[in-house]
């Protein structure tokens, strides 16, 4: 385990505006992405990352201008992902404010771009998001899935995640379709088939719905990040209360 678990929350966007679904459909408003940005660096999120969550599905590039506004208000890392698949597409990315990029459908069809992006920019900034789903077939027990869960691509999930590692990822993002927004826990049986799989920071994301999800993302699931969403967007937790729960478990976080 790292050194002062961090805090993320995740804007889903779509049309301009936070989006949050159940097992990535039902999308439903959560709010302005600039309001709610800024009050998640108030309440003290260590990160922050924003999925432009339909821009594989439409074929189109990531909205920049939507990087641009959020990143403006802001002081702590931003990632940004969702319809990024060039050379291009992460240059222009970093220039609009993102601090990091996070790639899937992109990674899965054109791996190389993992190790070329990780060279020009150092590994650290970028990060391979791994959506995943149950598969008894593969052999780790989960299948990776693209183009925002709508398709599904016969790779295992482990051996995926330790090919991302050796191209040069520097940071995972596996996300369980069987847990996103249903708010019953990280699926922390794939979050840990993941943590085991490399030595790199893992991101915990999909399914937060109390306290206790996110002390077992670190200690049951091995991530060093904690991601959530909807416990965030509709107030039921603070990034505050989160922080000092963590804290009195014994898990070390920057308050």
């Amino acid at each position: 385990m790292m050194t002062n678990v961090k805090i993320m929350p995740c804007l889903d966007m779509k049309d301009g505006r936070v989006v949050k679904g159940i097992h990535f459909v039902d999308l439903k408003d959560a709010g302005d992405p600039v309001e709610n940005a800024t009050l998640y660096q108030d309440e003290g999120a260590d990160e922050l990352a924003m999925l432009d969550i339909a821009a594989t599905v439409e074929n189109r590039k990531t909205r920049l201008e939507w990087v641009q506004n959020v990143s403006g208000v802001i002081d702590i890392p931003l990632t940004m992902g969702g319809g990024i698949a060039s050379m291009e597409d992460i240059d222009l990315t970093f220039k609009a404010g993102a601090d990091k990029v996070s790639m899937n459908s992109a990674a899965v069809k054109n791996p190389e771009l993992v190790g070329e992006a990780a060279r020009e920019y150092g590994n650290e900034r970028i990060t391979v998001a791994i959506d995943g789903c149950r598969n008894s077939q593969m052999p780790s027990g989960f299948e990776v899935v693209v183009s925002g869960g709508t398709k599904t691509t016969g790779l295992d999930a482990v051996r995926w995640t330790k090919e991302c590692q050796k191209l040069g990822a520097g940071v995972i993002l596996p996300t369980s379709m069987d847990g996103d927004g249903a708010q019953n826990g990280y699926d922390l049986e794939f979050t840990r088939s993941i943590s085991d799989a490399v030595n790199l920071p893992v991101i915990a994301s999909g399914g937060a719905g109390k306290l206790s999800d996110f002390k077992d993302g670190v200690f049951e699931g091995g991530a060093s990040i904690l991601l959530a969403a909807s416990v965030f967007h509709y107030r039921l937790l603070s990034i505050g209360e989160v922080k000092e729960y963590l804290k009195e478990n014994g898990v070390e976080v920057l308050i």
